[in-house]
């Protein structure tokens, strides 16, 4: 019988992610990785042999920004483990220009924000039945740069904006988060499930990939020492695995420190982010598989 720790992860290909399923891996978890690129997941498969051999490791793939797929990936995941411990909601997209998907949504809404809901109530029956457990969103402080909060329009979204107008659409779907992750601590209240948020800090891994020279600036702020991947990495792991965090639920916590930041005040309400629980519950309710799955 394996008795490692079960852990489910999006966005653990790159950046941060990777190296927080580096560290899971040299902690001995079990590792359920959900990914689009087979590629990338095979280069990680490997890199983690070479750090933690023996390490099992499952591929899910799904695009993300189909929350047709990702709800498919999420029933993979509920049959294919008798236990999660963990659900780690890691994968995030910040876009320069607006692009709806095939299901009609804003993408970084779809990534960011519906994906991570999507997928953590696949797996809330499994992980409620295998408390104590852990669910994990990586959120951010950029979450500060958001306006205004209507569920029903923030949702359904789709107008064109510029990279300056991005900022506060990132913003936007990241106070969603931190939203989401109160609304589902007290939901789960009692429940043995601890339901936490980070803001991973400022990382120049992935910078604006959109962006001229992106990759350029990347490599000059990580030889400044500027947007270390590693920070956003060890909080993760840190909620995922530290005793600390076991009963922590609702909280929002920064990287480096640890320390409780407060959801912006424009989404603090428990009222806001039961409407947005609940509008975001009536848009995603028919959701079925792909015909193609």
């Amino acid at each position: 019988m394996d008795l490692r720790p079960v852990i489910v992860m999006t966005g653990a290909t790159n950046g941060m992610g990777r190296l927080a399923a580096l560290d899971l891996a040299r902690r001995g978890a079990r590792l359920g990785i959900v990914a689009r690129s087979r590629p990338k997941a095979d280069a990680l498969r490997e890199e983690i042999e070479r750090a933690a051999p023996g390490t099992p490791i499952d591929v899910f793939r799904a695009d993300l920004s189909l929350l047709a797929e990702v709800r498919r990936a999420g029933e993979e995941i509920a049959a294919h483990y008798p236990r999660i411990d963990v659900l780690i909601n890691n994968a995030g997209l910040h876009a320069f220009s607006q692009r709806v998907t095939s299901e009609g949504y804003a993408e970084m809404t779809a990534v960011n924000y519906l994906a991570p809901w999507v997928l953590t109530d696949a797996l809330r029956d499994r992980l409620t039945a295998s408390a104590p457990a852990r669910i994990v969103t990586v959120a951010s402080r950029a979450s500060l740069r958001a306006h205004t909060v209507d569920p029903l329009l923030d949702l359904t979204d789709t107008a064109d904006f510029t990279r300056v107008g991005s900022s506060p659409r990132y913003g936007r779907s990241k106070l969603m988060d931190i939203m989401f992750t109160q609304e589902l601590g007290r939901r789960l209240q009692g429940t043995g499930v601890a339901v936490t948020c980070c803001c991973p800090g400022f990382n120049a891994t992935g910078l604006g990939r959109e962006l001229p020279l992106a990759g350029a600036l990347e490599r000059a702020l990580t030889a400044l020492g500027i947007g270390n991947p590693q920070h956003g990495a060890d909080i993760i792991v840190k909620l995922a695995t530290d005793p600390e965090f076991a009963d922590s639920t609702g909280g929002y916590f920064a990287a480096r420190t640890a320390k409780p930041l407060r959801c912006p005040e424009i989404g603090r309400g428990e009222a806001v982010q039961r409407a947005l629980w609940e509008a975001t519950a009536e848009l995603v309710h028919d959701i079925r598989r792909p015909y193609n799955a």
